[in-house]
């Protein structure tokens, strides 16, 4: 029999013989998993949750993929520290070369979407699955309405060019006081190469100059950006999955 209880914020839901514990995630459909006790941890979450994604330890992930969940992402979170590594100033001053132009990230989301999906082709690791309407409705206006990592920072930017099309861009969060990249991309001609870290750059000498300590963003394991961000500074604090239950 599935017994379900709430301590504070997270649900713990038990068969007698598996426990498990989640919180929700701040995204529908999305929660974390807190612990797993038992052998049908599985069974447990498509009872109660069939369909959503959560977010787990690699550890957790193991054990539901085994028993049959879909792996949907498998991410490093990254963190740079600005005290200890303090960006230099003149970061805040990159401009890429001219006709483009960096520009406040204050654009309708439908003006972002072409670039984004030009980044991030269907083969692409991080390419969220859907169509172009859904990416726009679930990933990118819930992104810049900060409904999924919390208030855009001004020091998100976009990039764009001689006709005012948006060529890259960074979104930059503040996710429960820390500053999160939320998502940073480009256009793939060769007009845009090194715009994502140019962005970056910029971004991480205004946090510094705003006195923040650090910055942090997530990147999915075997994405080749991961070595932009080793070089811009920053390290891996942890991995994650995300696995979704059938």
């Amino acid at each position: 029999m599935l017994q379900e209880n709430h301590t504070g914020e997270a649900t713990v839901l038990s068969d007698g013989t598996t426990t498990v514990s989640y919180t929700p995630a701040g995204m529908p459909r999305v929660a974390r998993v807190l612990a797993i006790e038992g052998p049908d941890a599985l069974g447990l979450f498509r009872a109660e949750l069939p369909g959503w994604k959560l977010s787990v330890t690699p550890e957790q992930g193991e054990v539901l993929l085994r028993a049959g969940a879909r792996l949907k992402r498998h991410a490093h979170a990254m963190r740079r520290d600005l005290r200890a590594d303090p960006p230099p100033p003149e970061w805040a001053e990159l401009v890429p070369v001219a006709p483009l132009r960096v520009v406040a990230c204050d654009r309708p989301a439908s003006e972002l979407l072409p670039a984004w999906l030009e980044a991030f082709p269907p083969e692409h690791p991080d390419r969220v699955s859907g169509n172009d309407q859904q990416v726009l409705v679930e990933l990118l206006q819930p992104l810049l309405a900060g409904r999924v990592l919390g208030p855009v920072l001004g020091c998100s930017a976009l990039v764009v060019d001689a006709g005012d099309r948006v060529g890259a861009g960074l979104v930059v969060n503040d996710h429960d006081g820390v500053p999160w990249v939320g998502d940073v991309f480009r256009r793939p001609a060769p007009e845009f190469a090194g715009l994502g870290g140019l962005l970056l750059r910029r971004a991480m000498a205004w946090l510094s100059a705003q006195g923040r300590h650090e910055v942090g963003l997530a990147v999915t394991v075997g994405n080749p950006a991961q070595h932009v961000y080793e070089r811009l500074g920053f390290a891996i604090t942890a991995t994650t999955m995300t696995v979704e239950i059938p």
